[in-house]
């Protein structure tokens, strides 16, 4: 038996490396997308008062620190039984918005997009970012451009773009002016503008050119989760749960009942847990029979809503089903759905900047600690972000539970690595254009590792291969 593997996985955030074993005729036999990092915030936010958790969940990861911020401070909401006002609620959705645009923005252009622009089988040398800068000077500087813009915006509606202590347990901790409504309009309308031509640039250049590679790479068959407001429409803030099975039938439930549809499997070679729909079977991930699993992020939430809630959106939504179906199961498809879900944040935030009620001065209503337990969930790129905070009379935290986008695609990014490595590895041969093709399994999901990485409970597994001078293992050490 030989073994391949890729490490570091590149172009995603956090640490993970690729094991493809293949069997004696130089096929593939099995794959392992072996997660090697460990954060443990669901252990050391026990004990803080339930109010810091908003502001100590941002260090979870310096990529989304927004979604984090803003699903915490949703189970304070809970936790306190208090509602935010209308501005409140309303000022965290703009925030939201404006996080999900500089999100799409770098996982498109930066991350996936090298594969696309520069082709897959390009040198890593120039298959990134730099390359795309180089080849196409003009296209980097407007992506460089909108990029900068979302972090200005959300500095202006906050004081703060990352890392940021603006929600609080029940609404916003500051007011917006006027004079930064208006200073943010035109930067939102510039945003808007790139997100037209982002999307008109990749189903003109880049999608018709990879049609091949949308049917072969990843191609698996699930199920799907994501968020819905009451009128079946997408929405990211808030609003229902929504778990689609493959053939397209759907539940919708509220999101704190997900412990009654979502159950979580450990594996030992990985420190990422497995979610899976609990009322479609005891969860397995053959491919050749999956049991229980769905997805979730941009693909998933086009998937399972209704329609758009903003028109340039609709319009391409229905492009996109017109051409794709309903549900879509490309993985590939996933940075597609993520430039649909682009324009609609644009407009979006938009829409919100011209609400008489977001410069309201009624931002917050008080709070009293209290034993309690509080649920907040909202889509964060990556996928579903559920936050689950259960505390003691005096407001401090004894139980927590994070599942988080990129932990409810644990399951089909390994499938889509087996999927695509056993299409592309045959009779022991491969090349490192084969190598990347495995790895756009993983990047079309835009997986936020340390996100993901969690749990700390003296179960975690540790193993130590000690390898000679030519690289051959004479020991393992694991606990």
């Amino acid at each position: 038996m030989k073994t391949i593997t890729i490490a570091p996985v590149t172009r995603i955030e956090g640490h993970a490396k690729i094991t493809i074993n293949l069997d004696d005729s130089g096929n593939v036999a099995e794959t392992f997308v072996n997660v090697v990092e460990l954060r443990g915030f669901e252990k050391f936010c026990i004990g803080r008062p339930v109010e810091e958790i908003p502001r100590i969940v941002t260090s979870i990861c310096g990529v989304c620190p927004w979604h984090h911020h803003l699903a915490s401070a949703k189970a304070n909401d809970a936790v306190f039984g208090v509602t935010p006002p209308p501005t409140g609620k309303k000022l965290r959705d703009l925030c939201q918005s404006i996080a999900f645009c500089s999100d799409k923005i770098l996982h498109f252009f930066f991350l996936a997009g090298p594969d696309f622009v520069m082709g897959p089988d390009a040198d890593y040398s120039v298959r990134n970012v730099i390359g795309i800068a180089q080849a196409n000077p003009d296209l980097g500087k407007k992506v460089i451009r909108a990029r900068h813009l979302g972090t200005q915006m959300l500095g202006i509606a906050s004081g703060k773009a990352i890392h940021p202590v603006t929600a609080v347990p029940g609404g916003f901790s500051k007011p917006l002016t006027e004079k930064e409504r208006d200073e943010l309009k035109p930067m939102a309308e510039e945003v808007l503008e790139f997100a037209k031509f982002a999307i008109g640039f990749a189903k003109e250049s880049i999608f018709p050119k990879y049609q091949d590679a949308i049917e072969s790479i990843g191609i698996i068959e699930t199920g799907f989760l994501g968020t819905v407001a009451d009128d079946g429409s997408l929405n990211v803030y808030d609003g229902k749960l929504r778990l689609m099975k493959p053939d397209g039938t759907y539940e919708d439930f509220p999101y704190d009942q997900y412990t009654e549809h979502i159950g979580e499997h450990i594996e030992p070679w990985t420190y990422l847990k497995f979610p899976y729909a609990k009322k479609w079977g005891d969860f397995n991930m053959d491919l050749d029979g999956p049991v229980g699993i769905y997805r979730t992020n941009a693909l998933a939430r086009i998937n399972v809503c209704d329609k758009m809630a903003t028109p340039l959106a609709q319009a391409e939504l229905e492009e996109f089903r017109e051409k794709f179906g309903r549900p879509a199961q490309q993985t590939l498809l996933y940075n597609y759905a993520r430039l649909i879900e682009l324009v609609y944040n644009a407009e979006h935030a938009i829409e919100l900047l011209n609400d008489p009620e977001i410069t309201g001065k009624d931002t917050r209503v008080p709070v009293t600690p209290r034993a309690g337990r509080g649920i907040g969930c909202l889509e964060a790129p990556r996928g579903t972000l559920i936050h689950d905070y259960e505390t003691d009379e005096n407001g401090l935290v004894t139980n927590v539970n994070l599942i988080v986008g990129t932990t409810h695609n644990n399951a089909p990014i390994n499938m889509a690595v087996k999927q695509t490595a056993k299409a592309l590895i045959k009779d022991g041969k491969y090349d490192q254009g084969i190598l990347n093709k495995v790895e756009m399994s993983i990047r079309a999901y835009d997986p936020c590792l340390s996100c993901a990485t969690h749990k700390l409970d003296g179960t975690i597994a540790v193993k130590l291969d000690i390898r000679d001078a030519a690289g051959k293992v004479i020991d393992t050490l694991a606990n």
